[in-house]
């Protein structure tokens, strides 16, 4: 057996088999000269090899998959529990009445978010804060950015209110 991997195998191969197409060579001349080479072995050997080593590249996969599956399960869990811890210390926070706390690490603050609106009772919603929007079929929906702007410009808007809702900062 030689030491050439399998493209250089078969890169012989293919000049060996040029040159006996391109020549005046009968088939049994192009047999004889093709199992003296030794060549379709070698390459038979090297491509099982190949295959074998494919094979064992993949053979790990489905325990890849259970760990990765595992581990997303995991990050999931400690984002839960990241969000819950946060969420009660903002709870805390707010019921003691504290906005702000420092320290040499982070400061952890309680901010404002963004006025959003809530609609109470759709079906008491003025018809102009009605949109229905593209693409079909159209769904009836309340303009909720329209009423925003009515109501921070002093409107009543019978059915909705702004709703202003707090979110733990920390940097």
């Amino acid at each position: 057996m030689t030491k050439l991997t399998l493209y250089q195998l078969t890169d012989e191969y293919a000049q060996v088999m040029h040159a006996l197409d391109h020549g005046d060579f009968d088939s049994q001349t192009i047999a004889d000269t093709l199992d003296a080479s030794d060549l379709p072995a070698e390459i038979e050997h090297k491509a099982q090899n190949v295959e074998i080593m494919a094979r064992l590249a993949v053979q790990y996969v489905p325990a890849l998959d259970a760990e990765i599956e595992r581990l997303t399960a995991l990050k999931a869990a400690r984002e839960r529990t990241a969000q819950g811890l946060r969420d009660y210390l903002k709870s805390c926070m707010e019921r003691a009445g504290i906005k702000s706390i420092s320290c040499p690490l982070f400061t952890i603050s309680v901010q404002n978010n963004p006025a959003s609106v809530e609609v109470i009772d759709p079906l008491s919603l003025h018809e102009i804060y009605w949109r229905t929007p593209e693409p079909k079929p159209p769904v009836r929906s309340p303009d909720k950015k329209m009423i925003l702007e009515a109501l921070k410009a002093g409107l009543e808007v019978t059915g909705a209110h702004l709703r202003q809702t707090t979110r733990l900062m920390i940097k």
